[in-house]
């Protein structure tokens, strides 16, 4: 490699470096790092993971849903729907199966403010049940109250959704003005990654 090369690769991983700094909010992917209700979180978020996970292969094993089904990515639009909602080809099965996983986990402490499973590009298949209440003609009612099948592609969203590491904590303004800690670790299915558990949650 040239040193004219050499330096190019270099400042272009500089720059990454730096739009990642600038970009996400305040993270942490070391283990040593949590301490408290953060290491319980992680732990919630680990079992929760592995039991959206075998679900998923239970839904798969019985055929019930192929892996091509489980990761689908075209979003169907649900009409009249804003933010806009989205069907695909598994939302009606994590909201038969999925659901009542992630409310057992929502139910483990009040400091906990939800827990889903979201794909890679941060799709809500199914969100708990104290978000997913009918729809009303009340933007802001349905803001707090119905925030299922949407994708959550901002970047707290993405960042969760794309992560591959263990795990990932995030502490971030969420879009109904809280601000909140966000932590996801990585789903995987058939050794491919779909996506991720996350869990929201307050410190006190």
């Amino acid at each position: 490699m040239t040193h004219k090369k050499l330096i190019s690769v270099n400042l272009a991983g500089l720059l990454f470096l730096v739009f990642t700094i600038l970009s996400f909010p305040d993270f942490s992917t070391a283990a040593e790092d949590l301490a408290g209700f953060d290491l319980q979180i992680k732990e919630i978020a680990f079992n929760c993971r592995d039991e959206v996970t075998k679900e998923f292969e239970k839904l798969l094993g019985s055929n019930k849903l192929n892996l091509s089904q489980l990761f689908d990515t075209f979003y169907i639009p649900i009409p009249n729907t804003y933010p806009q909602k989205f069907h695909t080809q598994y939302d009606k099965f994590t909201d038969e199966f999925v659901r009542i996983i992630i409310d057992k986990y929502l139910d483990m402490d009040k400091r906990i403010l939800f827990v889903v499973a979201v794909d890679v590009n941060g799709y809500v298949p199914t969100h708990n049940s104290r978000y997913s209440k009918p729809m009303t003609d009340n933007a802001d009612y349905n803001m707090a109250n119905n925030r299922t099948k949407i994708l959550y592609d901002d970047r707290t969203g993405l960042a969760a959704a794309k992560n591959t590491n263990p795990f990932l904590l995030q502490k971030y303004n969420r879009d109904t003005g809280e601000e909140i800690y966000d932590l996801s670790v990585p789903i995987t299915i058939a050794g491919k990654h779909w996506g991720a558990i996350r869990v929201g949650y307050k410190q006190k």
